[in-house]
C-alpha cells in the first residue's frame, strides 16, 4: 500500500492471520445478508425465507469453525478487518441497492455471493509462494464451494417444484401488476392521446418545429400527469399492486415515450418526410401495444389489435380533419 493513495490494504500483503480475520468477517456479513433476504421474503414468500435461513445458519456454522481455527492458530483476539479493507476483495451490495430486487435476482444474487467468493479464494491460493497460506486459502475455497452445495441442499428441502412454481408464479403476478399494467397503461395513453394534438399541428401549419414543440409538451405533460394520477391513485397497500412510486414512475415514463415516439420525427425539417415516419412511428407503436396486452395480459393478440389501431385511427383522423380544416 502506497501511503496516502488508499487506506485499502491489498490482499496478498495480509497475514494468515489478517486473512483468517478477513473470512471470518465475510462469513459473518453474509450471514446477515441472507437473514436480510429472508425477511424481505417472507411475507410474500415464505419457502424462499426458509432457505435463506437456512443459508445464513450454514454461514454461522462456518464462521464458528474458523474462528475455532482463528483461536488455535493465534489466539482469542481476532483482527479487524473488513471486505472493505481489501483492495480488490469480492463486494456486496449496499442493502438500499438489494431492497427493491425481485425474487428471481435474490436467488441469482446469492448464487453470485458464493461463485465469486469461491473464485476469489481459488485465485488468491493459486498466487501464493507460501505453502501453509495456499493450503489456508485452498481450505476457505472449498467451504465456499460446499456452501454452494449446501444451498443446492436446502433448495430441494424447502423449495420443491410445486412450492417453486407457486413463488415464480406470485412474482410474475407482482411484476405484472407493480411495473407492466402502468407501464401499459401510460403507453397507450402517450401513443394514443397525444396523436390528436400533433397531427392537427402538423396539417394547420405544416410547420415542424412547432409540430415538435407541440408533441413534446404534450407527452412531458402528458407523463406527469399520468404519473402522478397513477401514484396517488393507490398506494398499494390493499390492493397489493405494489409500490405507488414504481407504478408512478412507470406510468409516466412510458406515457411521456409514447408521445415522443411520432413527435420526434418532426425535428426532421422536411414536412412531408416527417410526417410519414411519424406515420410509420404510429403504426409501430400500436402494434407493440398490442403485443404487450397479448404477451403480458393474456389478450387474444387480434383483438387487442383491432381494438388499439381502431382507437388510434379514430384519434389519427381527428387531428388531421382538425387540423386540415
Amino acid at each position: 500500500m502506497i501511503p496516502g493513495l488508499s487506506n485499502r490494504r491489498r490482499f496478498a500483503d495480509l497475514s494468515e492471520q489478517e486473512v483468517l480475520a478477513l473470512a471470518i468477517s465475510s462469513e459473518e456479513d453474509d450471514a446477515r445478508i441472507y437473514r436480510l433476504y429472508a425477511e424481505r421474503l417472507r411475507p410474500d414468500f415464505p419457502d424462499s425465507a426458509r432457505l435463506f435461513d437456512g443459508m445464513a445458519a450454514e454461514e454461522d456454522a462456518h464462521r464458528r469453525a474458523l474462528i475455532d481455527l482463528h483461536r488455535s492458530r493465534f489466539g482469542e483476539v481476532i483482527p479487524l478487518i473488513r471486505r472493505e479493507h481489501v483492495a480488490g476483495f469480492h463486494a456486496r451490495r449496499p442493502v438500499w441497492l438489494t431492497q427493491s430486487l425481485g425474487l428471481d435476482r435474490i436467488r441469482d444474487e446469492a448464487a453470485a455471493m458464493e461463485r465469486d467468493a469461491e473464485a476469489f479464494y481459488r485465485k488468491a491460493a493459486a498466487r501464493t509462494k507460501d505453502a501453509a497460506t495456499r493450503k489456508l486459502l485452498g481450505d476457505l475455497a472449498t467451504a465456499e464451494a460446499g456452501h454452494q452445495n449446501s444451498a443446492e441442499a436446502l433448495a430441494e428441502t424447502h423449495l420443491d417444484p410445486e412450492s417453486r412454481q407457486g413463488e415464480d408464479r406470485k412474482a410474475h403476478r407482482q411484476f405484472i401488476l407493480t411495473w407492466v399494467q402502468p407501464g401499459l397503461a401510460g403507453l397507450m395513453d402517450g401513443s394514443v392521446s397525444t396523436l390528436a394534438p400533433i397531427f392537427a399541428t402538423a396539417f394547420a401549419t405544416q410547420d415542424t418545429w412547432t409540430t415538435f414543440l407541440v408533441g413534446l409538451a404534450a407527452s412531458v405533460g402528458a407523463g406527469i400527469s399520468m404519473g402522478f394520477t397513477e401514484a396517488a391513485s393507490d398506494d398499494g397497500e390493499l390492493s397489493g399492486r405494489g409500490s405507488p412510486v414504481k407504478r408512478g414512475f412507470a406510468s409516466g415514463l412510458m406515457t411521456t415515450l409514447g408521445g415522443l415516439g411520432h413527435a420526434l420525427p418532426y425535428l426532421i425539417t422536411d414536412f412531408w418526410t416527417a410526417t410519414v415516419i411519424a406515420m410509420i412511428v404510429v403504426v409501430i407503436e400500436l402494434w407493440a401495444i398490442a403485443w404487450i396486452q397479448n404477451r403480458f395480459m393474456e389478450t387474444p393478440f387480434f383483438r387487442a389489435a383491432f381494438q388499439v389501431v381502431l382507437g388510434g385511427a379514430l384519434v389519427f383522423a381527428a387531428g388531421v380533419l382538425i387540423g386540415s380544416g
